[in-house]
């Protein structure tokens, strides 16, 4: 677990870069919007209720990326999922779709680096040890979501995306980021932040 002092380093480090990270990236955030509001014909930001700290609704906030496909209505998305848009696929690709979280970070609804927020029905039912998980802020990255990054990928080539992603990829994940929060530093942060960027 976190230590006060840990917490507070990690949110005032949240709050500096999200300021520096919405000065820089704000253009890229109003054209994306411009564009995805396009080519989706409809408002360009996509919220979403997500699971956050101590199992508390927020709503994410992200560059839409897909738009209605009547019949396809799953929360789990592949690379060949048929709702995502030509702009989307490159947003999504880029990780620009992502950029408008930056105002989470800021608002203290995410974090830098953590857990990705879920929608309701995975980290909100999580029992026992496993639910450490909701003692901090769902993130922009963090380890898992770097072991994971080709997750579209992966899914696409599963014979049941859902059953997949439920009976092994979260699992996995949420050892992961179990192991996070039990050896968490501020140097790891960076360092994911660095990976991530990378790519």
């Amino acid at each position: 677990m976190l230590t006060l002092g840990d917490r507070v380093a990690k949110r005032s480090f949240d709050i500096f870069f999200s300021i520096i990270g919405i000065i820089f990236s704000f253009w890229i955030i109003v054209i994306a919007f411009i564009v995805a509001s396009i080519e989706t014909k409809s408002f360009g930001l996509f919220t979403q209720k997500r699971v956050g700290k101590d199992g508390k609704l927020f709503n994410v906030f992200k560059i839409k990326t897909m738009k209605p496909v009547q019949g396809v209505d799953t929360t789990i998305t592949t690379s060949k999922d048929m709702r995502i848009t030509k702009s989307g696929k490159f947003f999504r690709d880029t990780k620009i779709d992502e950029l408008p979280q930056f105002f989470n970070v800021l608002f203290g609804t995410m974090s830098f680096v953590g857990p990705r927020p879920d929608v309701k029905g995975y980290a909100d039912e999580l029992k026992g040890d496993d639910r450490i998980i909701l003692s901090i802020r769902p993130a922009i990255t963090g380890p898992a979501s770097i072991k994971y990054k080709n997750e579209e990928d992966i899914l696409a080539k599963v014979d049941n995306p859902k059953e997949y992603n439920d009976n092994v990829i979260w699992r996995d994940k949420v050892k992961i980021n179990k192991e996070y929060i039990k050896n968490w530093s501020l140097k790891k942060d960076i360092e994911y932040i660095i990976k991530t960027v990378r790519g």
